[in-house]
């Protein structure tokens, strides 16, 4: 009975890790019946605990079940190695699926606690499970009798054959970690490379980071390219950013005039248009007398990079139809040609 005993304490302590609530899983290995209560995972208050647990209670529910059964059935010895071979290999797979959704899940925790716009970074998962599996992997053949001293020997000097192999793909892999541990960008960032790829960063694997462009094209670009490239970051330090929009009136313009319009114009723009920063005031900047203009730069200011495209159309629109009400010109380019009389031959 010391068995049933620490099979029913190794019940009730499966019970207060992984439930709270009413459900309830009945187990039928063989001729015992074990009863494991927990509360539904749906109705979790931890969302690290209600990913961990999933399914486990009742892999160790079966796993306890057939321990305590091979304590009180007659089976012979062929079938009893195997069903204690069966049970190692269960409890193996327990823990490694435990550790494994710990791990990927605690880093997906944290990567949300500190970016709210995390989308997925499957490459620490991949990491996490390729790791964790594989020492189960070796674990369960040690439990089978198979000797892994070998294995790792020979995995050993084939690793150096597989590096030199896979040198392309390794290094994708540790510049993705790298791009990863830096911080220096991260998912939901807009970006642009030096070959001017330019879009949101919507995924980092093991191999590529994936970015959607303002078309919705997903572009694939090796980690290897994203870690070596100059690459402009437009969601740090800050996702608001300023943009300029230049423009040119003709030199019979009241320039104080124009300048308080303009002004005018773009704070409507960026309080009545979604993504302009409304408590921004927009200035302009003379800068030169063109041709036929007088040339500024008028600074806007939007919420993220994406922003800028809706707001600089709203703001031409208006201004515009704002220069045409007010008598304000927009010259086109004049140039003066000079007819020099031919000259008769002699």
């Amino acid at each position: 009975w010391v068995n049933f005993i620490l099979g029913r304490l190794l019940n009730i302590l499966v019970l207060c890790l992984s439930c709270r609530s009413q459900h309830i899983a009945i187990v039928l290995p063989g001729v015992s019946f074990f009863k494991v209560y927990f509360y539904s995972l749906q109705e979790c208050s931890y969302p690290l605990l209600q990913q961990t647990f999933r399914g486990i209670p009742a892999l160790l529910g079966i796993l306890i079940g057939l321990h305590t059964a091979l304590q009180f059935l007659t089976i012979p010895p062929r079938a009893l190695l195997f069903l204690q071979r069966l049970a190692n290999a269960m409890g193996i797979l327990s823990v490694a699926l435990l550790i494994a959704r710990l791990g990927s899940g605690y880093l997906k925790q944290k990567f949300q606690r500190t970016n709210e716009t995390f989308g997925s970074t499957s490459i620490l998962s991949t990491i996490i499970d390729l790791i964790v599996y594989s020492v189960g992997f070796l674990f369960l053949l040690q439990s089978y009798g198979i000797s892994i001293t070998p294995l790792l020997t020979a995995l050993g000097v084939g690793g150096l054959a597989v590096a030199l192999a896979l040198q392309d793909t390794l290094s994708n892999l540790f510049s993705g970690v790298n791009i990863l541990v830096s911080k220096q960008i991260k998912m939901g960032d807009f970006v642009k490379l030096a070959s001017g790829e330019t879009g949101q960063i919507v995924d980092m694997n093991w191999r590529n980071t994936t970015i959607r462009d303002q078309h919705d094209s997903m572009v694939v670009v090796p980690n290897q390219k994203i870690a070596s490239t100059i690459l402009t970051n437009y969601a740090q330090p800050y996702a608001e950013c300023s943009i300029t929009v230049p423009v040119g009136v003709s030199y019979d313009s009241d320039l104080e005039e124009v300048e308080q319009i303009t002004a005018e114009v773009a704070k409507e723009v960026l309080r009545e248009i979604a993504g302009g920063v409304g408590s921004f005031e927009p200035f302009l900047r003379y800068t030169s007398f063109a041709e036929s203009s007088v040339n500024f730069n008028v600074i806007l200011r939007v919420k993220t990079v994406s922003d800028q495209h809706l707001i600089r159309h709203m703001f031409i629109k208006r201004l515009h139809a704002r220069y045409r009400r007010e008598g304000i010109v927009i010259p086109y380019p004049v140039r003066t040609v000079k007819m020099e009389p031919a000259v008769k031959p002699a």
